[in-house]
């Protein structure tokens, strides 16, 4: 086993001082060679290895060591050379960060790195050059160029040898560093005449095992006498310059004077002894002594110069002195900004105190220079934690909301403390990840569309529009129709839609008067996960068409052989009222507002009719006549475009009672030929149902009779007024309100001084086949007790009744 072996078994060792690892090994190990243990040297679990994800941070460009994640060692990975890293320094360290995911740490390793013996001493020059006067004594000593060895401590240079020789000897001199220079002495006087010029080696020799040596030749000239030595100033010369300094800045200018006259007084400069950084980085002038930086500065790369000047006479005497160049750091060095790690997006729901990223702050100035300080630009929704060896934390200030903001550029200022300051940015750019944290929001409350009767099916009726302020799959709107019966129908029989464009179509074609409006929700979800969701009520309203003619209540054309006759007595005057022409229309709006004409009268001037009231009035006094028979027909039309009408036929006849009001009608018998064998049998059912129908009538009027003379529901109306009412859904056609159908209650009047009209009941959705009711009818003229009113009723109900029986008969 080598005594390396030995040694670096010896010396490797971890220890761990204010949780700092510190390691120390021997320069020029091998590459893989390990180094210790992290996992075990740190406490951790090798199981976590993976998950931990140890790795080196390095702020350098050089990597010298790495970290297997199998065992978790820390390894040589590169050639490490102390005097590379170090130079002459007396200690040698590395700083390592090891850098642990999951949770995140750093972990502090210092690395000392110990000399071994792999430079040989080398002298500044190969050949020293003495000139030395005939008159020289013995005794006389003559300072030579020391070797340089880079290694340290043992392994530097120990010792200097001479080659024999009878004429000189060598001495080492220590100086206050403990640095060991030779000096030749000489011990006989020499003769130039016997023998001018000597060749000797100079040996340098290390402490190492086995120790290296390095050599140089000295030739001798055996000059005439020159007995005075160049003086310098001093033996050391100490330089404070700052490392800004240009290139050709002054450093020194050297003086060595010397007694001697002529040539030997003649001195010249040259450096007998610097290091290759201080070569490449100054120059001096051999015949003035004035040093210059011919390199730029950098008290990051070196701190310190040192150097041996060296002054030699024309005699050959020489004299030396050492200059020591100290350098003054100036903040020339801006901050360094080292993202360490980033975790980019961020869900929107993270909790304040995420983790965003780890930053490394680096400053290679030294003192206040590089001390930084460093600040983030959002400070609302962001905050910088420091951590321990200048990093700091990135966290979440408060919770997040890429709705509002879905990107973040968070520009990093890292400031020093020099004067003047520098400054570094670094922006990181961070963005949001969406979460499904928005409901679709329809863009109206409500929804109210419009479709004329008799649109085709898949006709469009309107559109919804949900908006989502989501991203992606998070924003992607599904429509759907909730499902619900109307009428004990599904409302998808009534309307469907596109699921992604929120368009409604017709699935059947409507028809106002069977279905006047229905509404139904439509709700809109997102594609997230889990999926959101609204609702928003849709109505749908029928506009009505023209489609349905008037029909004629009263008197009822339905009566097919049966002509309608209407009695007046020869007392009436000008503008009584004959009848009332009652119409429906099953139509709404516009399309229901009827009118009224006589389409045929005989004498036009003998019959008015109302045009909105339909009533049926003499015009002009009656002729002096015993009886008058005439024929008018009406026609009632509505308002639609085009308009639709229907007619009806009255005979009209006048005679002072109704037993000259039979033969007229006896004059117009039915169409249709009944036997005679039926009539009979006709007659008694007939008169049967008559009498059921009476002992009917007879029963309700002393019911009603009895009950107390409160008016009607809807109060006195006088003539030619119609109530107003208003339509299920907004008209987008007019904006006179009626609803229709109407069931009507009837009163007919069989007295000629009594001219009430009928007044209109509104019920909705009722059939029009069965609205004639003379129950509840009249209006009563503003002079008439309620009392009265009620008597007319039953007197009226009574006529009405038994002129229905002469007809029939």
């Amino acid at each position: 086993m080598t005594w390396q072996v030995i040694f670096l078994s010896l010396t490797l060792c971890s220890v761990a001082v204010s949780n700092e690892l510190h390691y120390t090994i021997l320069e020029e190990m091998k590459i893989n060679a390990v180094v210790g243990n992290l996992v075990k040297d740190l406490g951790l679990n090798t199981n976590e290895l993976e998950i931990r994800k140890l790795r080196i941070v390095s702020h350098n460009n050089r990597n010298y060591f790495n970290v297997s994640l199998d065992n978790g060692n820390l390894y040589v990975s590169d050639r490490i050379d102390r005097e590379e890293l170090c130079g002459s320094e007396p200690s040698c360290f590395i700083d390592l960060e090891i850098l642990a995911e999951n949770p995140v740490n750093v972990y502090p390793v210092q690395v000392e790195i110990q000399d071994i013996n792999d430079n040989s001493p080398t002298f500044f020059k190969n050949t020293f050059e003495l000139g030395i006067s005939e008159s020289a004594s013995p005794g006389a000593r003559f300072i030579l160029g020391n070797a340089l060895d880079l290694d340290i401590g043992t392994n530097s240079i120990q010792s200097y040898t001479l080659s024999p020789n009878q004429h000189f000897s060598l001495k080492e001199k220590t100086d206050s560093k403990g640095k060991k220079h030779p000096e030749l002495i000489l011990e006989q006087s020499l003769d130039r005449e016997t023998q001018q010029k000597y060749t000797l080696i100079l040996t340098a020799s290390d402490g190492g095992k086995p120790p290296k040596t390095g050599t140089a030749f000295i030739t001798i000239d055996v000059q005439d006498v020159n007995d005075n030595y160049p003086v310098f100033g001093q033996d050391t010369y100490k330089i404070h310059m700052n490392e800004n300094s240009p290139v050709g800045s002054l450093v020194l200018q050297l003086d060595a004077t010397d007694k001697d006259e002529g040539s030997n007084a003649e001195v010249t400069y040259s450096f007998s002894h610097m290091s290759e950084k201080a070569n490449n980085v100054f120059t001096m002038e051999s015949d003035t002594g004035i040093i210059k930086t011919k390199g730029e500065l950098d008290y990051e790369t070196t701190k310190s110069y040192e150097m041996t000047v060296e002054a030699t006479d024309g005699g050959g005497l020489a004299a030396k002195c050492t200059i020591i160049i100290d350098l003054e750091d100036v903040n020339d060095n801006a901050p360094e900004i080292t993202l360490a790690s980033l975790s980019t997006p961020i869900p929107e729901d993270s909790a304040p105190g995420t983790l965003v990223a780890l930053i490394h702050i680096k400053d290679l100035d030294s003192g206040q220079n590089g001390e930084v300080t460093c600040q983030i630009s959002e400070t609302v929704t962001f905050k910088l934690i420091p951590s321990s060896n200048n990093y700091y934390k990135l966290v979440t200030a408060t919770y997040l909301d890429r709705e509002k903001n879905s990107t973040y550029n968070i520009t990093i200022i890292a400031e020093d403390g020099g004067i003047p300051p520098m400054v570094t940015k670094k922006t990181l750019y961070i963005t949001i990840f969406d979460i499904n944290d928005n409901s679709p929001l329809f863009d109206k409350s409500s929804y109210i569309a419009y479709i004329a009767e008799h649109t085709p099916a898949g006709t469009s009726l309107h559109t919804v529009h949900a908006s989502d302020p989501d991203d992606n799959d998070n924003a992607q709107i599904i429509y759907s129709i909730i499902n619900r019966n109307i009428d004990n129908i599904p409302v998808t029989s009534y309307v469907s839609i596109n699921s992604m464009s929120g368009v409604l179509y017709a699935q059947r074609s409507f028809d106002y008067e069977q279905l006047r409006e229905f509404q139904f929700q439509v709700m809109a979800k997102d594609s997230g996960s889990p999926p959101l969701s609204s609702n928003v009520t849709v109505r749908i309203c029928i506009i009505d068409k023209n489609d349905n003619a008037p029909k004629i209540l009263y008197p009822s054309p339905d009566t097919e052989g049966s002509p309608l006759f209407e009695f007046i007595p020869h007392s009436a005057e000008k503008g009584y009222l004959v009848t009332k022409v009652i119409a429906v229309d099953a139509d709404s709006g516009h399309n229901a507002w009827l009118s009224y004409h006589l389409l045929q009268v005989p004498d036009p001037t003998l019959f008015t009719i109302g045009q909105y009231t339909g009533e049926i009035r003499i015009g002009r006094d009656l002729p002096g006549m015993d009886s008058l028979r005439q024929n008018i027909v009406v026609l009632v039309k509505d308002n639609g475009v085009p308009s639709l009408s229907s007619t009806v036929t009255i005979t009209m006849v006048v005679a002072e009672n109704f037993q000259q009001v039979v033969p007229e009608i006896k004059r117009h018998p039915s169409k249709s030929d009944i036997p005679s064998s039926a009539t009979f049998y006709l007659v008694i059912a007939i008169a049967l149902i008559s009498l059921l129908f009476i002992i009917t009538v007879l029963i309700t009027v002393i019911a009603k009779c009895r009950k107390s003379s409160t008016p009607p529901s809807f109060g006195t109306y006088g003539r030619n007024v119609y109530p107003q009412f208003t339509l299920g859904c907004p008209s987008e056609i007019s904006d006179t309100s009626l609803p229709f159908p109407f069931s009507y209650d009837v009163c007919v009047t069989l007295d000629s001084k009594q001219n009430e009209i009928a007044y209109l009941k509104p019920v909705e959705n009722v059939p029009t086949d069965n609205l004639i009711d003379t129950s509840d009818s009249l209006v009563a003229d503003e002079n008439i007790s309620t009392e009265q009113v009620t008597k007319r009723k039953c007197h009226q109900v009574i006529h009405f009744t038994f002129f229905s029986l002469i007809v029939t008969k």
